[in-house]
């Protein structure tokens, strides 16, 4: 077998050794487990091994005695090679089966079982050569184990044992390199250093990486140089040329190829996309697009407005092409300040003090914008001037002053001149001013302000008492433009005078012990004035002039502007005074000073041993029976209560025997009464009476009339007598009707009979002056159908009577 060198490339080491193996003649034995071996038997052709079963060796020894001897069996080949992708005519010739076992004489059959035994691999039963069927792929299935056996072709019995064996398909160069995760996206940022690496990628060949270079990957740049390089052993990418400008050219696009075979000529190879882009980094200053910025900003213009907008362009994107403004220069008063939109990167000059065109008409700015992140040399930045003209505009009216104070007296009479506003025209053609008092705040209209000068008069006289401060509104007008409106608040104090008399500072009632000592302090009183002088209060107080001289009661200055009420004598009776009545004067110190009579009650009461009041009443001296006042109101209201339910049984039985009918003297007809109540159920006797069309015995029967005494008797007929079962209704009411028309007594009598009474001032006549069909006067019933459908019928019925009258 040929041995390695050091200098000798692995590979080649590799294709000699396989050619030695298929190609020269030898043989080897292999140790066996205790008394068997195996040996490889070589020198087949086609890559063929041949496998041969040791023979039995004869005894030695001789004298016909029988040596134990160790019998050499088994198979003598390790492994079969073929290689994959063959493409030939006839199948490809893997190996052969071989025995060196004494057979005897036997008819050896060779037996193949296993992985692709039969479908991918066949075998001579005879000769043991097996073949390859199909073409074989490694990168599917690199190795097959299949099983061996030898079998007596007659009998069926195995001649060994069953032993396994491996066959290898051998790779060749059949797979290229592949980039299973391309394309690739890959970043770095601009002015990157040479040698700054971008990304990595990898590729995969399916190929065998243990035999031969059919694996081995080696990579190169196809597109993208003279910008970026790879490693050709680990695929990194890396900058190659310095300077890249994302300005320039921000995105590249570069091919890179991996090859097999070591890159050597005949190998496959396969190539991949890595889009490379710049990001960017602060590398441009912000550049202002002109030197001068010209705005008119009206001096009517709002604080926080804007009034004018610049920008400064920046190259970069993102956060690095973002600046701030600034205004370095020109705005020492603060009339101005400059804000960044967050959307459009524009410096926002906005109004921070009001305008006055008459103070001045020019503003020059100096606006700086700096980039928020700072470059590789530090900030960048420019500048630009920014020149404002102010533009005059129609102003509204100055007051002098925001609010005015001013004080009047209550007393001050009509038209007293409080005080003045004074308000200016600030443009530079001056208009006259007006002045009005806003009515909203002076609903009472209690001041008038002179239009022309702002004088304030008083209106209507003022009680400081009531209100003590009023807050009222002055606009200001320009004459040429009435649009113009600006507004003050006067404030105007009533000053106070001494025009209220004290009084006392409650309604004092005092209660006085008749066991009480001489001297006592029966009442502390004091005083409240609703005026409010500088100096404060101060009161006298005295008695009346009539209670000077009175014997039962004086008073006692405190020094507090309060006075004690004293008792003069203890001989305070209920009895023969239980009340009394002390005027009192009490008297300010204004000026002039108001004064006003105040009466104290006193009332008589028992107290106890401790001067506890007890009782302020009577009773214990005029009852002398011991009835106190509430048991005698007591009894006198029980007493009442009777009378009253006894009026109101009396009321009600005399409302019970009411009769039904009211009569009324002055109306003569006769009432209708009305029947259409539930009535009283058995009980009720005064309901109508239906039994006698109820009772058919009863048509001869005679009711007496109640309501009238008969001049004649009348006698009634005789009549047919109906059965019970057999009652005639009809007849019945026509017998009635008979005896109704030919009675004297039935009505109608010589008064007003309504039967429907149609109301005040009815177009219908009173039916008093019809008859029954018994009357000797000729009547005319027609005008009775023009009455309406009521009397239409009834008028039908009587003119039936006369008809049949006449036949």
């Amino acid at each position: 077998m040929p041995k390695r060198s050091e200098e000798m490339p692995r590979e080649l080491w590799t294709s000699l050794v396989f050619l030695w193996i298929t190609c020269v003649p030898h043989s080897s034995t292999l140790p066996l487990a205790s008394n068997q071996s195996r040996s490889l038997q070589l020198g087949r052709p086609a890559a063929a091994a041949a496998a041969v079963l040791p023979r039995s060796e004869p005894p030695h020894g001789g004298g016909g005695q029988r040596l134990l001897s160790r019998a050499k069996r088994g198979w003598v080949w390790n492994q079969m090679f073929v290689l994959e992708e063959f493409l030939g005519p006839d199948p490809i010739l893997v190996g052969r089966l071989h025995t060196d076992t004494e057979v005897g004489g036997k008819n050896v059959k060779y037996v193949l079982s296993g992985e692709g035994a039969g479908t991918i691999f066949s075998i001579n039963d005879r000769t043991g050569d097996i073949h390859a069927m199909k073409k074989l792929d490694r990168e599917e299935k690199a190795e097959y184990t299949l099983t061996a056996l030898v079998i007596n072709r007659d009998t069926d019995e195995p001649l060994e044992p069953p032993s396994e064996f491996i066959i290898k398909v051998q790779d060749i160069n059949d797979n290229p390199p592949q980039f299973l995760d391309g394309p690739y996206q890959a970043s770095v940022p601009e002015m990157s250093t040479v040698g700054t690496s971008v990304t990595k990628v990898t590729a995969t060949d399916a190929d065998d990486p243990v035999y031969g270079n059919s694996a081995r990957l080696v990579y190169s740049i196809l597109q993208g140089q003279p910008y970026f390089s790879i490693d050709p052993n680990t695929a990194t990418i890396g900058i190659a040329l310095p300077g890249m400008d994302r300005e320039i050219r921000d995105e590249y696009m570069v091919v890179i190829q991996a090859k097999d075979m070591g890159g050597h000529m005949g190998g496959l190879s396969g190539t991949t996309t890595v889009t490379v882009r710049l990001t960017d980094v602060n590398d441009n200053p912000p550049k202002f697009a002109k030197n001068f910025y010209d705005f008119i900003f009206s001096e009517s213009l709002g604080l926080g407005k804007a009034g004018g907008r610049v920008k400064a362009t920046d190259k970069d994107i993102g956060e690095n092409a973002k600046s701030i403004y600034t205004i370095v220069a020109g705005n020492e008063k603060g009339v101005f300040e400059i804000t960044t939109d967050s959307q459009t990167q524009e410096g926002v000059i906005v109004l921070k003090k009001p305008l006055d065109f008459e103070t001045q008409k020019h503003y020059n700015l100096t606006v700086e914008a700096t980039n928020v992140r700072y470059g590789p040399t530090g900030p960048f930045k420019d500048t630009t001037t920014v020149r404002i003209a102010v533009e005059d505009a129609d102003e509204a009216p100055i007051f002098t002053r925001p609010v005015y104070m001013m004080d009047v007296k209550e007393n001050a009479p009509i038209n007293t001149v409080i005080g003045s506003v004074t308000a200016r025209d600030p443009d530079s053609a001056s208009s006259s001013i007006r002045y009005f008092i806003d009515r909203h705040t002076d609903l009472e209209r209690q001041f008038n302000i002179n239009a022309d000068d702002g004088k304030i008069t008083l209106a209507k006289p003022l009680d400081r008492e009531a209100d003590m401060w009023h807050n009222i509104t002055i606009t200001a007008t320009e004459i040429r433009n009435q649009s113009q409106i600006s507004r003050s608040r006067v404030a105007i104090r009533v000053l106070d005078i001494n025009d209220n008399a004290p009084e006392f500072a409650t309604e004092y009632e005092a209660f006085l012990c008749e066991n009480g000592r001489p001297g006592q302090v029966i009442q502390t009183v004091s005083a409240v004035d609703k005026d409010d002088p500088i100096q404060g209060h101060y009161f006298e107080y005295r008695l009346a002039p009539e209670m000077l001289n009175n014997p039962n009661f004086t008073i006692k200055n405190n020094g507090d502007n309060s006075i004690s009420v004293l008792a003069k004598h203890d001989t305070f009776r209920r009895q023969k005074q239980e009340m009394y009545f002390l005027p009192i004067v009490v008297t300010d110190n204004g000026n002039p000073p108001m004064s006003s009579t105040n009466t104290l009650t006193i009332r008589v009461c028992g107290c106890s041993r401790d001067g506890i009041v007890q009782s302020c009443n009577v009773e214990a001296y005029v009852l002398p029976i011991g009835l106190s006042m509430g048991a005698l109101i007591a009894i006198l209201a029980c007493i009442i209560l009777l009378l009253v339910i006894v009026v109101l049984f009396v009321t009600l039985r005399r409302h019970k025997n009411e009769p039904l009918i009211i009569k009324d003297d002055e109306d003569v007809r006769e009432n209708i009464i009305r029947y259409d109540d539930e009535g009283g159920g058995e009980e009720d006797t005064e309901a109508f009476d239906i039994a006698t069309l109820q009772n058919p015995d009863g048509l001869n029967g005679y009711l007496p009339r109640k309501d009238i005494k008969p001049d004649l008797q009348f006698m009634p007929r005789q009549g047919q007598h109906g059965g019970p079962n057999g009652v005639d209704v009809d007849e019945f009411i026509n017998v009635r009707l008979h005896e109704a028309d030919n009675d004297p007594t039935a009505p109608p009598y010589d008064s007003i009979q309504i039967y429907g009474y149609e109301g005040r001032g009815s177009i219908a006549g009173s039916l008093s002056s019809l008859e029954t069909a018994s009357s000797d006067s000729d009547q005319n019933y027609d005008y009775l159908r023009e009455w309406g459908p009521r009397f239409r019928r009834l008028g039908e019925l009587y003119s039936v009577g006369e008809s049949d009258k006449e036949t």
